[in-house]
């Protein structure tokens, strides 16, 4: 992976947690983009699960890199942890690999493809910011429809202070915004962690 504007791109995440929003103009003057923020999580896997190591990899297996890093973008992108490809990966492969590390897990879904990736990926990205605070008013079960081309409902749960995004799979959990991870600026879009990974189809 390049590392572009590491420095700026730490300073960008220590926004984390705020809801104060910048206009996407006055982001660009000085801040890095959506591929900076993940290329600053680092090259390669640790032990902190509750980063994004395994999304950066995956953005950049699945060719998009280039569209997160796009100046002229204005995105939401919802930023699945570590943690929660584990999930995904234990759900799809087997439940041995809640025991196994993070190179493991990295391996089991660059395994899915390219092709697949990007259908993933792509389903947790929207045009246009939403921050928490709209996020935590929109009516319960407001449609976004992804850069896919699919939809996710948003339940606000703003007793707690989260959100539940439902998916194209019915049978299994829904991820939840993470408190911890809200409101990361970049100069072309927002980002938000959540817990699981988005599923486009019923798998």
């Amino acid at each position: 992976m390049k590392f572009r504007s590491l420095a700026t791109a730490a300073a960008s995440l220590a926004l984390v947690g705020s809801v104060a929003v910048a206009s996407p103009a006055a982001a660009q003057e000085t801040g890095p983009t959506l591929t900076d923020l993940l290329e600053a999580q680092g090259g390669g896997t640790d032990r902190d699960w509750y980063d994004f190591d395994i999304l950066a990899a995956g953005v950049e297996v699945a060719g998009l890199s280039e569209t997160l890093d796009d100046p002229n973008a204005d995105l939401t992108v919802f930023l699945p942890n570590d943690r929660a490809f584990q999930a995904l990966v234990v759900d799809l492969f087997g439940w041995k690999y809640w025991f196994r590390g993070e190179a493991a897990i990295l391996d089991k879904v660059a395994s899915l493809g390219a092709d697949t990736l990007k259908n993933v990926i792509l389903y947790h990205a929207v045009s246009g910011q939403i921050d928490s605070a709209t996020a935590l008013s929109v009516p319960r079960g407001t449609a976004l429809t992804t850069l896919q081309g699919g939809d996710i409902k948003v339940f606000p749960k703003a007793r707690f202070g989260t959100a539940i995004l439902r998916d194209q799979d019915p049978n299994d959990f829904n991820p939840f915004l993470v408190r911890s991870k809200l409101d990361i600026q970049a100069s072309n879009g927002i980002a938000h962690g959540i817990s699981l990974v988005l599923r486009p189809t019923d798998l």
